[in-house]
């Protein structure tokens, strides 16, 4: 059966409750089987705000999808991806009412002009809709099953939704708050409900951002299996070129609020045709990074949408600009030779024949200093009493960790959400004080930390010159001095002193993470926690932390403890990695020969699920245990591929590889024994 006709007949605007609004005048311009489900023509999105500049969100952006089409919607924040996806929807605003010209047609009806019956009866059943943050979008108060059911129209439809979306015993599930869900299970009950209706596209924006790389995988590979199944077509707002390669079958880049470029998916990734789709290719942080270098990055920042250029808007971050690209904006023009490929490029010609950029310089080499030990944890268990159940009980947050690092080192903790790794460098941090075993840092170290959200982290009333001179207060500096310091701590993280005066509501993502960095290392601290601190940055912002941490290592002797859950990134920052897993640490080792060779069957799982174009992802089977209720034994037993009987009765220990390489696998148990046997 065609995709069109996968509908439900009792849902199908021909037969529906709606069919009289939606059979009325244009309703049928586009109705055809060849007919895009969606057509933006010509649209411009201004916001007018009081006393302050008008913002030009989207300056006449053109797009068409397809019939059983996923197109990516990419480009870093501020590019106008999530209000283009408003404007879709017809959720824009309405106090105040942005200015807004041109078409947004889906299936025919105008979502900007059409009367608001009109455009909640396409919401309702042409329209699915995922968002970012799925807590935001369910009520905290319902149950996961009633909320489902109104979508679907029944219990057996809504337990059939959530089976087809991947959740696991979805009758039981159905009894649950979202609260008691993990994210990745309550971003699949929203991809549930955004499918209930059959919807002829479904608009995802940013789904998969924060998540790990193994509930990522599940997620990208459900978008597509959707789409094969249901036959809807799909557009995906990601800032992760990585991920839109993955299931879309064309991309669509956005710059400034303007079209850069268009086409599709495999030859953009391989061949980008603007500078910016080039820019953001070499700015992403992959399993293949060169660690041996600073990574690429772009020069300067997003532009204000506030501050529209007369020209290109990617004019003052591209080495080929011209005198003309500051002119006039640049209209989408065809590559020649390639159908279907569209850049909005002066120099498109040249940049075709552009050869390979040559590598920025080296890093120094960053030896350990040999100092010794600056922190070691032996034996560390964390355990906190909750409510599960019905009754209160115990959850084991660490269990048994033992780690040593070196001073003048750096360690990445990676593993998924609810692995402990926040935990341990809280712990660290004396935020909370372990339940047994014993954490030493040496000497008289201080360990100063850096939150994943810069925003949460400082004080919004505050100016970045107040922020910074707060922790000067115990040097007792005189006013002068602190001023030095807080230059010279900027220019460090790469700030400017146009940033003194301003708060944090004031600037950008990018900014606001390197303030906090700044706020980290004024007071150099010996020991320098890093939680997730670049896993909701776009890849040239993230690149850039990395850059930073990197720098601040050789330049003030730091040793670092970097939480994330990106091993692409672990590997760029970090010396060694250590592995966790429902509290404990699987495998830990030199930073090439965990991710380039893993060991645990975990590990290799997270390596396999990191999105990287033209290579498959893949995923551990299943969710995570119950951390309330850990499996005995292996503790990835119940998710491990090669888990056998033996897996069940007795937790394995720690066994060496190679010099500093351990793995704790029943497997590396048996090989170890039978090798010492044989020789």
């Amino acid at each position: 059966m065609p995709p069109e006709d996968r509908r439900d007949p009792a849902r199908s605007p021909s037969t529906g409750p709606d069919s009289a609004i939606l059979s009325g005048p244009g309703s049928a311009i586009l109705s055809g089987p060849d007919s895009p489900i969606l057509s933006v023509q010509d649209l411009h999105v201004t916001f007018r705000r009081p006393r302050r500049p008008d913002a030009y969100a989207l300056r006449g952006v053109d797009l068409t999808i397809g019939r059983g089409e996923i197109a990516g919607l990419v480009g870093e924040s501020g590019s106008g991806k999530s209000v283009l996806a408003s404007c879709v929807l017809g959720l824009l605003p309405e106090h105040p009412a942005p200015v807004v010209t041109g078409r947004v047609l889906v299936k025919g009806v105008d979502m900007l002009t059409s009367p608001e019956t009109r455009r909640r009866a396409v919401r309702r059943l042409d329209l699915g809709s995922v968002f970012q943050d799925p807590m935001s979008s369910l009520d905290p108060t319902m149950r996961v099953g009633r909320q489902v059911v109104e979508a679907a129209g029944s219990a057996e439809e809504a337990v059939r939704l959530l089976t087809a979306a991947g959740i696991p015993d979805a009758e039981s599930r159905m009894r649950v708050y979202p609260h008691e869900l993990s994210g990745g299970l309550r971003q699949r009950v929203m991809i549930a409900m955004a499918v209930a209706g059959n919807p002829a596209l479904i608009v995802a924006d940013e789904p998969t951002t924060a998540l790990d790389v193994t509930v990522q995988a599940q997620i990208l590979r459900l978008l597509r299996r959707l789409r094969d199944d249901f036959g809807c077509s799909v557009l995906l707002i990601t800032h992760d070129l990585g991920v839109a390669s993955q299931v879309c079958d064309r991309l669509v880049v956005l710059y400034g609020g303007r079209l850069a470029e268009t086409g599709p998916t495999t030859p953009m990734l391989s061949e980008p045709r603007h500078p910016y789709t080039a820019s953001l290719l070499r700015s992403r942080i992959s399993l293949t990074s060169d660690v041996a270098r600073p990574l690429p990055t772009m020069p300067g920042e997003p532009p204000r949408p506030t501050r529209p250029l007369p020209g290109c808007a990617f004019a003052p971050r591209c080495d080929l600009r011209t005198d003309d690209c500051e002119k006039a904006p640049p209209e989408p023009r065809p590559v020649p030779g390639e159908p279907g490929r569209l850049s909005a490029c002066l120099r498109l010609d040249e940049l075709a024949e552009r050869p390979a950029e040559p590598g920025s310089a080296s890093w120094p080499p960053n030896a350990v200093s040999g100092r010794g030990p600056l922190l070691t944890l032996r034996n560390v268990h964390q355990r906190f009493r909750v409510r599960g159940q019905g009754r209160h009980v115990r959850l084991s947050a660490l269990s048994g960790v033992d780690l040593t690092v070196e001073a003048g080192e750096s360690v990445a903790i990676v593993g998924e959400s609810g692995s402990g790794k926040s935990t341990l460098l809280r712990a660290v941090a004396g935020l909370t004080p372990v339940s047994s075993g014993a954490i030493e840092l040496g000497g008289d170290a201080r360990p100063q930390i850096v939150f994943q959200d810069a925003g949460a982290s400082l004080t919004p009333w505050l100016s970045v010159a107040t922020l910074l001179g707060e922790r000067l207060s115990r040097l007792r500096l005189s006013k002068a001095e602190t001023r030095r310091h807080i230059a010279r701590t900027l220019t460090l993280v790469g700030l400017g002193d146009d940033v003194l005066h301003a708060k944090p509501g004031a600037l950008s993502g990018g900014q606001r993470q390197r303030v906090a960095m700044a706020r980290a290392i004024i007071d150099p601290p010996e020991l320098l926690l890093c939680d997730e601190p670049t896993s909701a940055l776009d890849a040239s912002r993230a690149a850039g932390v990395l850059n930073q941490i990197g720098e601040l290592r050789r330049e003030l002797g730091m040793t670092v403890l970097f939480v994330t859950h990106d091993l692409g990134a672990a590997r760029v920052v970090a010396d060694r990695i250590a592995v966790m897993y429902l509290g404990r640490v699987v495998e830990i080792g030199p930073a090439d020969a965990v991710v380039g060779s893993p060991a645990h069957p975990y590990t290799q799982a997270l390596v396999s699920a990191i999105p990287e174009p033209g290579r498959a992802i893949a995923a551990p089977a299943g969710e995570a245990p119950d951390p309330l209720r850990p499996p005995s034994g292996c503790r990835f037993r119940t998710r491990c591929p090669a888990a056998r009987a033996e897996c069940a009765s007795r937790a394995p220990a720690p066994v060496r590889l190679d010099a500093g390489h351990l793995v704790d696998c029943l497997l590396y148990e048996e090989r170890t024994t039978a090798g010492s046997a044989a020789s």
